[in-house]
This record gives structure tokens, sequence and C-alpha cells, in this order.
């Protein structure tokens, strides 16, 4: 018996003797250690990176920018659900160990020996905030020690529930989202409170693999861990069985796209990014700046709706152009291939036009794959775009067939269609004509696929809404809208031009001989606004321009300015017209109202100048009225007549603009309130194609718009400027009419003969 005690006790009390060893070494480590540990002053003045970010004017979010997308949370203002599946994926016991899970690390550890490899682990909510904020990721057993240290150093110097706060709003969960906060908006886009369990569950799994368990790459894993993270607050009693079945039964909607925000104003958000970078150039990504714009989310989304609606419409009137592009299909081996995904990755959802890769196509229906797996089937009304593309007469390399890249949309009823990409680009720009303040801006059809700002950046060819500019400087030249002037031929022989004769035209080829300016306004006649170009002096008309905001050499000094030959970017054409919506006073549009810090301090604001300010004024009130009268002219029976006509106003005014071959399509005008520009074009210039006037082609995006930002706004109409004299007129052909002069410029009125000589007319 004695010898049998001595095995006993002699094994005994050599792993006493070790472990009281191993205890020694500890503290002496932790002597010798824990006096270096780094400050906690990181922790206790937690200055989070938190990224740019874009308002409208009401305090939508528009857009984020910087390395890290973060919302931080008060630990107050996170639910309770959040906590608890937080508490049941990563540390049960947060609140009961002091910062090292002793009975959690035994608890891995038998598991790890009993499953045979390393399985778990046992790293608690505390010693993440001690790695996240302290150390690096790298697997050594002096970092896991020193995590263990800051671990304890930590459980010291704050309280449970300042630690859970640190820990909610600094771990890295995937899309660049750090924070349950940011992670919230981005997967789901609503804020934490409004979070159901199925929900919090799926956030709460993503601590431990961000990337495998990310539900916008790896749904069915994210589908896993989240079933885990349910299960685990069944067990701890965080929710009962019924709350369980429930959110696994609820189906989640993901988040794609990571970057739609509720208003669509990406290009808005981008150009109040370079703003607020040329202002606070050093730090502008992560000291927390708020940029506030004058976008108004109603007006934004009208007008963002409305061009894509009218480059839809535009696009199929000019037939389907078949397959986008094609991918190989050797490898698929089912209709739920996880590679189908993988090709469809280079194809990028725009919105509601989502690409889909051919699985099967004869002549009555198409089976499509959609990104996420469902299988789309079309046929009947959903296949007549497509269908010359799906016989064998098809040009090879544009057939619709299996491999093929289309893309599909809903029609109102809900049911699928082929569509496609539209290759036009357009562009769409509304402001305060007051004060400047825009108040919608789209500078593409889709900001992902293109960048370029045609609102701000496109110098196009202004075509016939540069005519306005040209009837008011011959205004100031003494006609008036009663003026007769011919409509008749004109050529200019090439001993004049230097090169070839030069015989403009009218838009139909038809001449209606002498009529009103009123008139020839109204119906675009390029003979006329020639006429009095040439009257007015192309030169002086170049100068006269620039009243309005337009750059001088961008206009030469020829006659093709009366064609709208020179080049102009929306955003100078809504400030050109907004002199005639304000009564005659040149603005400056601006689209940021001011900049403010994380404490909401102010530190830049917009000083807008505002119409009725006589050191602003750019044109007589008198010629603004006369302007403002022959502009609504257009829209009530001239090339704009459509907009008047839709919308059931006679305050209405502005201009079609349509360049030669149909290659830049116009329309801009106004109410008194709210000026718009829509254009609508190629980024490479070629034809819209025969008949794509402004009228047709950019006039529908404008009245779109219209609908929305005048709803509620009554009929309002420009008083009558002193200086005006209204007398009864003879109108060619039509009898008597009223109309304005100026008290100098009372009748006899002025008519304009056809030039006799040209040898004195400049041309380009």
């Amino acid at each position: 018996m004695p010898n049998v005690s001595r095995w006993i006790i002699y094994p005994v009390l050599f792993i006493a003797g070790l472990a009281a060893m191993v205890i020694a070494m500890a503290a002496v480590v932790l002597i010798l250690t824990y006096p270096n540990l780094p400050s906690l002053e990181i922790l206790t003045d937690y200055r989070p990176k938190i990224p740019l970010r874009v308002y409208t004017a009401e305090g939508q979010l528009i857009g984020e920018f910087g390395e890290e997308h973060r919302e931080v949370v008060r630990f107050q203002d996170v639910p309770d659900v959040m906590k608890q599946a937080i508490l049941a994926a990563e540390d049960e016991r947060f609140y009961q160990h002091r910062g090292v899970d002793v009975l959690g690390i035994a608890r891995a550890a038998l598991s790890n020996l009993t499953g045979g490899g390393k399985r778990q682990g046992a790293s608690t909510i505390t010693q993440q905030v001690a790695k996240n904020f302290f150390l690096s990721s790298e697997k050594t057993y002096t970092r896991k020690l020193y995590e263990a240290l800051l671990s304890f150093k930590i459980e010291n110097s704050l309280s449970k529930d300042q630690i859970f706060e640190l820990y909610i709003n600094q771990i890295f969960l995937g899309q660049r989202a750090y924070g349950f906060g940011a992670a919230a908006q981005i997967y789901f886009g609503k804020p934490l409170a409004d979070l159901s369990i199925a929900e919090a569950a799926m956030l709460a799994g993503l601590p431990k693999a961000p990337s495998a368990f990310n539900p916008v790459v790896n749904p069915k894993r994210a589908r896993l861990r989240q079933q885990y993270v349910l299960r685990r607050m069944l067990e701890l009693g965080f929710i009962d069985p019924k709350q369980h079945e429930a959110a696994m039964k609820q189906a989640l909607v993901v988040k794609r796209d990571t970057t739609v925000y509720a208003v669509h104003a990406e290009f808005v958000a981008e150009m109040a990014r370079q703003l607020a970078a040329e202002r606070f150039p050093d730090d502008v990504y992560s000291r927390g700046l708020s940029v506030y714009t004058t976008i108004l989310n109603g007006d934004q989304e009208a007008a963002y709706r409305s061009l894509r609606r009218g480059v839809f419409d535009y696009d199929r009137r000019h037939g389907y152009r078949g397959a986008e592009a094609y991918v190989d299909m050797s490898g698929i081996k089912s209709e739920q291939d996880e590679a189908l995904d993988e090709v469809l990755q280079d194809f990028h959802d725009s919105e509601d036009l989502h690409p889909a890769v051919v699985l099967q196509a004869d002549a009555k229906q198409i089976r499509a794959y959609r990104r996420g797996g469902e299988i789309v089937t079309i046929g009947g009304d959903g296949l007549k775009f497509a269908l010359r593309m799906m016989d064998d007469k098809a040009p090879p390399n544009k057939r619709l067939r299996r491999g093929a890249v289309i893309r599909i949309q809903k029609d109102d009823n809900g049911n699928w269609r082929i569509t496609q990409m539209p290759e036009v680009e357009a562009a769409f720009l509304a402001t305060d004509p007051r004060n400047g303040a825009i108040r919608a801006l789209v500078g593409g059809f889709d900001y992902n696929r293109n960048k370029f700002n045609h609102a701000t950046q496109a110098w196009r060819q202004p075509g016939s809404s540069f005519k306005p500019f040209i009837y008011s400087g011959a205004l100031e030249k003494g006609f008036t809208p009663a003026s007769i002037i011919e409509d008749a031929p004109i050529s200019i022989p090439a001993s004049v031009t230097g090169s070839q004769a030069w015989e403009p035209k009218n838009y139909d080829g038809k001449y209606a001989g002498p009529m009103r300016m009123r008139t020839a306004l109204a119906k675009s006649k390029n003979m006329v606004s020639i006429r009095l170009l040439q009257a007015s002096g192309v030169n002086y008309i170049q100068d006269y321009a620039t009243r309005f905001g337009f750059d001088a050499d961008k206009h030469p000094p020829y006659l093709t300015m009366a064609l709208g030959a020179g080049a102009a970017t929306p955003w100078q054409m809504v400030a050109a017209y907004s002199v005639f919506a304000n009564g005659g006073y040149r603005i400056q549009p601006f689209i940021v109202r001011d900049i403010r810090d994380d404490k909401g301090q102010v530190l830049a604001e917009a000083q807008p100048i505002t119409a009725g300010d006589e050191s602003l004024r750019a044109i007589d009130p008198r010629n603004a009225y006369l302007m403002d009268s022959m502009l609504r002219d257009v829209t009530i029976y001239g090339t704009g007549a459509r907009a008047s006509a839709t919308l059931k106003r006679r305050d209405l005014a502005g201009k079609t603009g349509t360049t030669n071959e149909y290659v830049d399509a116009w329309f801009c005008g106004y109410q008194q309130t709210v000026v718009g520009c829509s254009w609508i074009g190629f980024d490479q210039p070629r034809t819209l194609g025969k008949g794509e006037t402004g009228g047709s082609a950019a006039l529908p995006t404008w009245i779109g718009y219209m609908a929305v930002a005048l709803k509620d706004v009554p009929q309002t109409f420009m008083s009558q400027p002193d200086g005006l004299v209204a007398l009864e007129i003879e109108n060619p052909g039509k009898g008597p009419a009223r109309e304005f002069f100026y008290k100098e410029n009372v009748p006899p009125v002025i008519e304009i003969e056809p030039p006799q000589d040209p040898d004195d007319v400049p041309i380009d």
C-alpha cells in the first residue's frame, strides 16, 4: 500500500511544483510587463475615424467617403436584441469574467482535444477590444499574453458597458463596415433600432470571419452562421421558441449594392466630396465632416426617375442591339451552379436593370439565371423587344442563345421583360432662380457605369436653345417681339466663307416668309435667327451672351452662332435661363449649403447672391419680361407645346434645342420658382437618329421633373415693369394682335429685309 501511495503522491507533487513554477513565472512576467503596457487613453478618449458624409438639404444621407464606414452609436441606443445576439455569438459570459474567460478556455481546450484538432477559440469581447486597438493579428503566444494582460488592464479601467460600446463601434464586419451601426445600414439599409431578431443574428455572426460569413458574398455560409447564433440565443434564454422559429423562417433582404442610398444623388455626392477635399485636404475622410447640399429629396428623385425614363424611352425607340456579352458555359453543371454568380461579377446591376445569363432560348421563351440563384422565365410580351435577335438570321455575335448575357427588368405589372443597358447619356439639373441653389442634379444615366458628370463637365453645342440670348440681344438693338423678319433661304457663297458655300436650312425645310419675331422664336426658325444675329452684329451678341455667364471664346463671332454652334454645359444653361426667370439678375448656381464638423459646428457656409440686388442685374427688366412672354409662347404653341399641354399650365417658359444631324437634344425652361435643363446625347458625338429633337428626346425628362416640382405650386406670372407700352399691331396673315414695346421703341415696327450683299458677313 505504501508503494501505491508513493506512485500517486510523487506525480501530484511534481504537477503541483510545475504549476507553482508556471504561476511564479507568470507573476514575474506580470510584474515586469504590466507597468509597460500601453496607455488606455485611446479607449478613454475614443475618437474613431468617421468618414465624410454628404446629405441633402433635408438631412438624407446620399454619400459616404472614407476607408472606414462607421456609424458611432451610444450603448444605450443599441437595442437589446443586438446586444444579446453579440453575446450569444461571441462571449456569453462577458458580464461574469474579468477580461479572460478561464471557463471558456477550458471548454474550448476540451472541445479541441476531443475533436482532434483546433476548432474553438475562447477570445472574449474584452480581448477583441485589446487586439483591435493595440495589437496585431499574428497568432503567437507572446501576442496572446499581451492580449490577456491588456484585457485585465481594460477591465480595471472601464466598465463592462463601456467596453461593450467600444466593441460595438470598432469591430470590422466586412464591406468596409466598422461597427454594427454601419453594418446595419450597409447590409440592410436601416438603423440598429429597426433590426429584427433574424437580422441582428446575421450581423452578430460576422466578427468571427467577416469575409467568410458575408451575406453579400457568401449568402449560404452566412445563413448557416446566422442559424448557429439563433440557436445559441435560444439556449441562453434571450429568445423563446416562437421567436426562434419566426427568425429562422424570415427571408432576409440583403443590400447587394451597398452604395445605394434612399435618394439617388451619386453625382451630387461626388461634387460635394471634391469641394470638401479642396477646403479641408488633410483629414477630410476621417474627422467626421458632414456636407449639407442644397438638393431637395423629392426633386432629386423626380429628376433621377424622369431622366432614366426618358433614356429608356429613347433607347426602346431605336431597337434591341442583342446580347451584351457571352460567357463560357462549358463548366456549368446545373442551373444552380455557384459558378453562374461568378460569371456575372463583371456585370453590375443598374438599379432595376439586372444582368442575367441565358440558360435556354427558343422562339417562345427564354430561361435565364439572375444573380443570387433566381431562374427567370420570359415569354410573350416580355420577349417582344428582343425578338429580332432570337432567330437564326440574327448576327451570330448578337443572337440570344445559351451563355448570352442579357438585361432584364420588371414591367409595371411585375413581369420580367428583356431590355438593355442604354448607350446614350443624359443630364438634368434644376435650380432656384432666386438664389442659385441647385434643387436636383443628375449627371448621367448610371454613375457606376460612367462617372463623367455631364451636367457640369460636358461641353456640347446648345443648338436652338441658345437662340433666346440672341433674341434678347436683338431687343437691346431696337427690335421688338412685333418686328417683321423674313423667313426665307440664305446662301453665303464660298468666296465669303473661304471654303464652301453655306446654305443653312430650317429644321423642317419649309419657309413661311415674313413673320413676327415672337412667332419665329416659338417656331425656332433658323433663318430668322441668322438675320437677327446679322443685324445685331455678331461681335455684339458674342459679348452680350457673357452677361448670362457664357464664355465668349466658346461662341466664336460667326453667323453659325445663330444655330447654337458654340459650346456650353447644362450648368451654364440653367444659370443663363435663370436670368429670364428672375427678372434679369445673374445668379451663381451652388450645390453645397454648409460643411460641419463632428460636433455639428458650421465650418464653412455658402454665401449666395440673391436676385433683386441691382448690382447683379444682367439685362433690362423690360427685356426679361418680353423674353419671358416669348418663351412662354414656345411652350404653348411652339416647339415645346407638349410642356403646357401635359402639365396644364400657362406659366411655363423655355426653348428646345436640336443641333445639326440630331447630335444633341436640349430643353431648357422654367416656371418662376424653378429652372430646369435637360440634355441627351452620346459621349462620342453621333446622331441620335432622325426626328430625335429637343422636343421629342429631351423635353419629356423636363416635363417629368416639373410634374413633381410644381405639383402644389400655383401659377404665377411676371409683373409688368415700367417702361413698356402695349399696342395693337398687325400680325401678318392673322389680323391684329396686342404687343409690348419699349417706350422709346414705339412703332413704326422695324422690318428686316433679306440681306442683299453678304460680302461683309463673317462665317465660320
